[in-house]
This record gives C-alpha cells, sequence and structure tokens, in this order.
C-alpha cells in the first residue's frame, strides 16, 4: 500500500501552508497536494501589493510574504506533491484515498480542505487575436510594477482589482486609462477616490472591441473602444485585463462522501471540521458564524482544523497545540538560534 499520511492538505494557499505548519508543531505527518507548479496560492496573484493586515507585520510585499510563508509552511518537512490536480476523495474503512488527475493515489487518516474557491484561471479577452500578444504586452496580472515605468498602460475592468492596480501603476507609468463596461466602478470607494484625484482617466461604459498591431514590433499599439455606441482609439504600450477568474473546484467526493454545502461554501463548525467525519476544511471555502474571509481568518481556521482532526486522529490528545515559546518540537531549533545570535558553534546539524 501506498505511505500513509496522519493528514493530507488540499492546496497550498496561506490556509494550507499555516495547516501544514501546525499539523507539523502536532507531530502528524503531514502531505500537502497543490493543483499548481508552486506554494503561495492567490496571494501570488499580486506580487508588489502591500499588505497591512496581518498580525506582528509590519507592511509587506505579497511576495516577500509568500516566500515567508513557504518556509513556515515547510518548517517540519511536509511531503509536497506539486502539478497535482485532486479529481476524487473515497474512504476505504477508516482511511481516505485521494485520486488526483495523474492516476496516483494518496491514503491518509484525514483531509483538510483548503483550496479556496478552486483552482482560478483569468478570463481572457475576448477580441480577435488578444492570444497572440499574451506574451508581449496583453497581460492577466501584474508582476513587477517596474515593468511599467514610464508606459502608457490601459486597463480593463473595474473590481477591486483592477482598480487596485490602476492605483499601484500610477506612481509608476506615465499614464493609466481604466475602462469598464459598466457606469460606475464597482470597486472600494476609497480606492477609486485616489484615481479620480490623481487624475486618472476613466472610461465607463466601455469595452474593448479591436486591437491594432505594431507589425514591426509584434505588439498591441492601440486598442479600440466601443464608448456609449461611439469609437475611440487608445494609444498604448501594455494592456491589462481583469475580467474575473473562472474557478474551477478541485476536489469531487464519491457518493454520500460530500459534506454539506451552502452554496458554494462547505458548512463548518467553526472548529474546522465538516459534516463528514474525518473531513475538514480551512480558508475561504467554508462558511460559519462569525467567519472573517482574510488572511488572519485562514490562519486560524488553519489551527482549528488541525486541532480537530488531531483529537479525530487521537480522541486522548490535548485539544490545542502548546505555544511555541514551551513546545519541546521547537527546543533543539530554538537553541540553534540563539547559538548563531551569539556566534556560539551549532553542535548539530539535525535541526
Amino acid at each position: 500500500m501506498n505511505e500513509l499520511f496522519d493528514i493530507t492538505i488540499i492546496g497550498g494557499g496561506p490556509a494550507g501552508l499555516y495547516s501544514a505548519f501546525y499539523s507539523g508543531l502536532r507531530e502528524m505527518k503531514t502531505k500537502i497536494i497543490e493543483s499548481q507548479d508552486t506554494l503561495g496560492g492567490k496571494v501570488r496573484i499580486y506580487p508588489e501589493k502591500r499588505i497591512w493586515d496581518v498580525g506582528g507585520l509590519k507592511p509587506i510585499l505579497a511576495q516577500e510574504f509568500c516566500e515567508n510563508l513557504i518556509e513556515q509552511g515547510l518548517t517540519f518537512n511536509p511531503t509536497v506533491c506539486l502539478n497535482q490536480k485532486v479529481e476524487t476523495i473515497d474512504k476505504d474503512e477508516n482511511l481516505f484515498v485521494i485520486t488526483t488527475e495523474d492516476g496516483n493515489r494518496h491514503y491518509t487518516k484525514a483531509v483538510i480542505l483548503a483550496n479556496g474557491g478552486g483552482i482560478i484561471t483569468p478570463q481572457k479577452l475576448e477580441v480577435e487575436g488578444a492570444q497572440k500578444y499574451e506574451l508581449k504586452n496583453l497581460h492577466y496580472t501584474v508582476g513587477r510594477l517596474e515593468r511599467f515605468r514610464g508606459r502608457h498602460v490601459l486597463i480593463s475592468g473595474g473590481g477591486n482589482t483592477a482598480v487596485d492596480w490602476a492605483v499601484e501603476l500610477m506612481y509608476v507609468a506615465k499614464s493609466v486609462t481604466v475602462i469598464y463596461r459598466k457606469e460606475e466602478l464597482s470597486a472600494h470607494e476609497a480606492q477609486v477616490k485616489k484615481l479620480q484625484e490623481n487624475g486618472v482617466n476613466i472610461i465607463l461604459n466601455a469595452k474593448i472591441t479591436c486591437l491594432h498591431p505594431n507589425e514591426e514590433k509584434d505588439c498591441i499599439d492601440a486598442v479600440e473602444i466601443a464608448v456609449n455606441g461611439s469609437h475611440q482609439r487608445v494609444e498604448v504600450d501594455d494592456v491589462l485585463i481583469n475580467h474575473g477568474y473562472q474557478r474551477e473546484s478541485s476536489v469531487s467526493f464519491t457518493p454520500g462522501l460530500e459534506p454539506k454545502k451552502q452554496g458554494e461554501y462547505f458548512e463548518s463548525t467553526g472548529k474546522g471540521a465538516l459534516s463528514t467525519e474525518g473531513l475538514f476544511a480551512a480558508g475561504d471555502n467554508i462558511v460559519y458564524d462569525g467567519k472573517v474571509y482574510l488572511l488572519l481568518g485562514a490562519f486560524q481556521d488553519a489551527v482549528n482544523a488541525v486541532n480537530s482532526a488531531k483529537q479525530y486522529i487521537d480522541p486522548s490528545s490535548y485539544p490545542s497545540g502548546m505555544v511555541s515559546s514551551h513546545n519541546e518540537v521547537f527546543k533543539a531549533r530554538n537553541e540553534k538560534l540563539i547559538r548563531e545570535q551569539h556566534g556560539v558553534p551549532i553542535l548539530s546539524e539535525s535541526v
């Protein structure tokens, strides 16, 4: 039989990574299965966005936060399976059997679903020839802001993500134009106000109808937009598209095993447990009274899910993990850090 794990976590974003950390802290054999080719989840969509609302952290770029989160999540060396999309979850007596798209079968005592809204794929621009420029100057996410310095940028979209991009880019781009198909932007008022106060060109009731290429440079030279029945040409260096995301659930269950749901969300007890015994969840895929859909909420969900899973596996275990300052699993690691701090030779490399 394949190797057996105590906990298998589906999803390698913030909720999944903190679940892996806390599962290791509670001395359980842990595996992460992630459908993408890297860990980090949705945080990777906005690498240069500043995160302010995580307790104990100064404002930090999402990219740096993501790197720290991954390092923390791998503290206790969980097994990590990347590029493996989960197809089904089944149960064989007291063990769960997770089958991935490549045919691999993973055996585990408990499962934590930390896959958020599922696999996220940007909605593509439905204009003839658009795909040709995706590796040129047509973008569906913002990587490095510096890439857009001194350039004329057009952003299509009016939700929070599109407007957040516009706010970030107005400090580095030569010009920013935002077009949106509706009568007003749907983003947070404070961000919209920033655009207005800084003279960002906002065109409403508008959509891209045609891309005009620069044949010599093989890139987009201008876009044609329809505005209230008329057409307008806008010269551009870069086009950013944020028309939302397609969400594909990466988990299905054999008959009788699927937990109860409210719409797209799994019903949770608030302690991470789902209606199917042995299944737990953390992050944006669950609903319960008092649920917080922020990073800090994902971390609390992770702790609750792991503690509940621990007691499911071992009913005699303590209901929560010991704080790190008194936890034996950190004793050797703390010793190593103290020795490094004071320049004292490290006695063993086993930590």
